[in-house]
């Protein structure tokens, strides 16, 4: 599983430290699995509930838990490759890896106020150990991840207040809130790889951008979130996803996504991001009452963020360890069982709600299957140097 350059064995050798995508890629895959089976076990009467009780366990863990350590591990390499200054590594990145860990670990137990110290600290932790690079490089295009990492932190910190009682807020707000922060990191970064991976993987592909679109697709969903934290009436998040839905659509138009078929590397990236689309559409139509809003919130959790973490996990491994940008089986099987998963999540329950427990059952299944597939093959890929003997 582990192939080499053309002539030259890989390197021996424990690398799981030696750059910030490493060691979160390969917990954030291996977490996710497990956690989202105990979810399964959980809703289905299987085990008893935790101190973040029910789904609100879930989403803090999904969001907090498995999408911020894909944040931490993309930016940490990101930023090295963005300003040319260090990143943690070694100790420091153990140490990091170790906070996201222990935060995991007290969410489970009683010990209620060291869960919510640990889990605001890790997202106050990342914005440190990004800014100080970006700030010596004055790379001010890319503050923003930032404010955005302390703003996740808050919003981990109002969802534990929520549940105490401290404050006089429901939990959900925070999670929905933070969703949105990560819903507007997508679009951002989607912009900005999306085209240009579509371009160098498929020749003539003629993905472009237009700057009327990109001002619309990032703005609604600054507006989405002002109107989640303002707590607007829902016919306003309506009309407010719903113009953000077709400026995503005619984004994705733009990048020419019938013309990735053939580069499965390129094409999950697609995949996922309409998934985007749908999130939009779905939150419009719960907006209205038609539709319960958990069907967007999935939407945007399994196939949007599925989806997207799972192609750049997959892209950003092989960069990074010097080996070939192509999708081989393991990494179909899994961008397949993810696109899946979203499809059996978002649509089991709309088309019939007899169908509503097993849809989420068997969605976990293919969720667990994809990302423990992925631990699976890249666990030598992420624990050993890269097969040019290159840092990194």
């Amino acid at each position: 599983m582990n192939e080499p350059l053309r002539g030259r064995a890989a390197p021996a050798g424990f690398a799981l430290f030696d750059l910030g995508f490493r060691p979160f890629y390969l917990l954030a895959a291996i977490f996710s699995a497990i956690s989202v089976l105990l979810w399964a076990a959980q809703y289905s009467g299987w085990l008893p509930a935790a101190y973040l009780k029910g789904s609100v366990w879930h989403g803090h863990e999904l969001l907090f838990g498995y999408t911020l350590a894909v944040v931490a591990g993309f930016l940490l390499t990101a930023v090295r490759a963005w300003t040319g200054q260090p990143t943690p590594t070694g100790a420091p990145l153990m140490a990091l890896a170790a906070l996201w860990v222990l935060g995991r670990v007290l969410v489970l137990t009683p010990m209620n106020t060291a869960a919510a110290v640990a889990n605001a600290a890790f997202p106050l932790a990342l914005a440190v150990a990004i800014g100080i690079p970006l700030v010596r490089a004055r790379n001010a295009r890319n503050y923003f991840f930032v404010g955005l990492l302390v703003l996740l932190g808050a919003l981990t910190l109002v969802v534990h207040l929520a549940l105490q009682a401290t404050i006089e807020l429901p939990p959900r707000l925070g999670l929905t809130l933070g969703l949105d922060v990560v819903l507007f990191i997508m679009t951002v970064m989607g912009g900005r790889v999306i085209p240009m991976f579509t371009n160098n993987g498929v020749p003539g592909a003629g993905a472009t951008r237009h700057a009327l679109v990109e001002r619309l697709a990032l703005g609604s969903v600054l507006v989405l979130f002002v109107a989640d934290l303002l707590q607007l009436a829902p016919a306003a998040v309506a009309a407010i996803a719903l113009v953000g839905a077709i400026a995503q659509v005619v984004r994705l138009a733009l990048w020419r996504s019938w013309r990735t078929l053939a580069t499965p590397l390129v094409w999950i990236l697609h995949a996922a991001y309409a998934w985007i689309v749908v999130h939009l559409a779905l939150r419009a139509l719960a907006g209205t009452g038609w539709i319960a809003g958990s069907f967007a919130t999935h939407a945007l959790t399994v196939g949007a963020i599925g989806g997207l973490t799972l192609g750049m996990m997959t892209r950003t491994s092989r960069g990074h360890t010097a080996r070939p940008l192509v999708a081989d089986g393991f990494e179909l099987t899994c961008f397949l069982l993810v696109q899946a998963a979203a499809l059996v999540r978002v649509f089991g329950g709309l088309a019939s709600p007899v169908l509503y427990v097993a849809s989420i059952q068997l969605s976990a299944l293919l969720w667990a299957a994809a990302f423990g597939l992925f631990a699976l093959r890249y666990w030598p890929v992420l624990t050993r140097p890269r097969l040019d003997g290159k840092p990194g």
